[in-house]
């Protein structure tokens, strides 16, 4: 079986699949992450795995999936230097590897659901996941922009918090 078959079979289901998963990484695993908790650290990179190997099979192309090794290594990087030392530095590392990840996913769901065919369950789930996308997008961007530019949101800053970690 190559990867045309099983993209043929699995394209859509997935876009049902990671719409799940980028809802548990957002709404689970983000907050808790957010307290501190290690084990959440851990399966970010765990669930970010799954979401390269469905954004390869639902694309096909090399360039996403290189895209998203990208986007992993600055999570990884990220998540070593927030261990260490938590700055800014870390917090851009992760809002620029959820930019590619979502202007990666962006594209390759938009050409899923856009597709020629049938309109399924699963293609309307994944205009759900195109629009968390957008939202993961517009995230990444504000946290770039509140971090260089801390007065461009008024009443708001974007820095690292200690009131963020567990008591």
């Amino acid at each position: 079986m190559n990867i045309d078959e099983i993209r043929e079979r699995w394209a859509d289901p997935l876009l049902t699949g990671l719409t799940a998963l980028v809802m548990i990484m957002m709404f689970v695993v983000a907050p808790l992450q957010a307290l501190g908790i290690f084990a959440f650290q851990a399966s970010e990179l765990v669930l970010a795995l799954l979401l390269v190997v469905g954004i390869f099979v639902i694309s096909g192309s090399p360039i996403a999936v290189v895209a998203m090794l990208i986007a992993l290594v600055m999570i990884v990087t990220g998540a070593i230097l927030r261990i260490r030392s938590p700055s800014i530095l870390d917090l851009n590392l992760f809002a620029g590897s959820w930019f590619i990840v979502g202007i990666t996913m962006a594209l390759t769901v938009a050409r899923a659901i856009f597709a020629p065919g049938r309109v399924t369950y699963h293609r309307v789930i994944g205009a759900v996941l195109f629009y968390l996308t957008v939202a993961v997008i517009f995230s990444a961007l504000y946290t770039f922009i509140g971090s260089l530019v801390p007065s461009a949101f008024s009443g708001m800053k974007v820095e690292d918090s200690p009131a963020l970690r567990a008591r």
